[in-house]
């Protein structure tokens, strides 16, 4: 079944080398809203659902930036090999659905452990898997993928060297403060966050970062004064 909003387009597989379809979300959506942590809302679409490309053939998973990219030959193998252990098999569907969706990036998390791919785009992932539960309403699961993505962020921010993609350290410091303050923790929340804001360096470098970093600050100091009143 069509889906107004994506289109099919074949694409070359990294690993194995062959032809196969993958589904493209098209660029212009109406946008119902943005959480603070960046989880965008669309009119009509989950487009996390469409994160992963995954190849037909072999099983080969992972964003279209990754897809489109030459793999040295050890990332090759290593893939391969995790693959055809594991006897793969993704059914291409032009309309993904949530466990399509989820399991598209589960498989990418996967190959991504078998390149070794960094921690950082790892959490990414792994917090997308938490907004497609967010949007679905489930929070018991959402809680449990944005722990697992914490986790990975808070390692990726003390052992690995930024920028990673387009993440910087600053970003990662406010994806790992803004999760914990999601998670009700607002002690570690305020220890991430009042670094950001206490950079006279990233209000000129970064002033868009530092201005949600501000208000995630005030958001906390509001919160604390109301629970203070209560108590």
């Amino acid at each position: 079944m069509a889906n107004e909003h994506t289109f099919v387009v074949n694409k070359k597989c990294p690993v194995c080398g062959m032809e196969t379809p993958v589904i493209k979300v098209r660029s212009r959506l109406a946008t119902l809203g943005v959480d603070n942590d960046y989880c965008c809302h669309y009119r009509g679409i989950n487009q996390y659902l469409y994160h992963i490309w995954v190849c037909e053939h072999c099983g080969f998973a992972a964003d279209e930036k990754t897809f489109l990219s030459v793999l040295p030959e050890r990332h090759k193998n290593a893939v391969s090999k995790f693959l055809q252990e594991k006897k793969v098999h993704f059914i291409f569907n032009e309309e993904r659905s949530v466990p399509d969706g989820l399991a598209s990036l589960q498989l990418a998390l996967y190959c991504a452990e078998a390149m070794n791919t960094s921690l950082a785009r790892q959490a990414g992932m792994t917090l997308r898997m938490a907004w497609i539960y967010r949007m679905e309403k489930n929070q018991e699961k959402e809680r449990e993928y944005m722990e697992k993505a914490l986790q990975l962020y808070e390692r990726s921010l003390y052992t690995e060297r930024y920028p990673i993609d387009n993440l910087t350290d600053n970003m990662v410091m406010y994806l790992i403060g803004v999760t914990y303050s999601r998670l009700g923790n607002k002690e570690m929340a305020s220890q991430f966050i009042s670094r950001l804001i206490s950079d006279r360096s990233l209000k000129v470098n970064n002033s868009s970062l530092y201005k949600d970093a501000k208000t995630l600050w005030e958001d906390l100091r509001a919160e604390h004064k109301e629970e203070q009143k209560e108590n």
